[in-house]
């Protein structure tokens, strides 16, 4: 039987508002981290849940951040940075990366060690994925920083903390059953 070659119209695409993605994007749940850089652009830091994985050949992973934050001149100059996932009971600290604190109250608060390419790495982090970054594409008001892990550092068993519904949650550990 023959190929169809019957084409279908595709309909035309209506604007999605801010407020209509922003609100969409709230019913997806997400990690909450803070993004460190440390070099000679300076020390900095910033909360984020927009990272994710890209490949694991060479195992790259991607940060978004917006080119207006305060932070943005740092990160580009630096071009390493570690993704540092918070666990339960960590909000406090995400909220002050998140807010209007200086650099120095941001880093005051918690233990600190260097990371194999200079970036700070949160001592009680569930997860530090110590990164430099390989490449930079701008998309709207934000720019894509795709960053390869050349260090992993893990507490096994501490549980998570996600951003959903424009609020925090507890992610417990599941205990295998043997």
């Amino acid at each position: 039987m023959p190929a169809s070659t019957a084409t279908h119209a595709i309909p035309p695409i209506t604007a999605i508002s801010q407020l209509a993605f922003r609100d969409a994007m709230s019913s997806l749940a997400a990690a909450v981290n803070i993004i460190t850089t440390d070099g000679p652009g300076g020390r900095a830091g910033f909360t984020a849940t927009a990272v994710c994985s890209v490949t694991d050949q060479p195992p790259t992973l991607l940060v978004c951040i917006n080119r207006s934050a305060s932070v943005y001149d740092t990160f580009i100059e630096n071009g390493t940075l570690c993704v540092n996932t918070l666990g339960n009971g960590q909000q406090d600290l995400s909220n002050l990366f998140g807010g209007k604190s200086s650099q120095q109250e941001r880093f005051a608060c918690s233990q600190w060690e260097t990371g194999v390419t200079g970036a700070p790495i949160l001592d009680t982090a569930r997860l530090s994925l110590d990164c430099k970054v390989s490449q930079s594409v701008s998309v709207g008001t934000h720019d894509i920083l795709f960053c390869e892990v050349v260090d992993i550092r893990r507490q096994d068993g501490a549980d998570a903390l996600v951003y959903f519904a424009r609020g925090y949650h507890h992610l417990p550990v599941e205990t295998p059953m043997a």
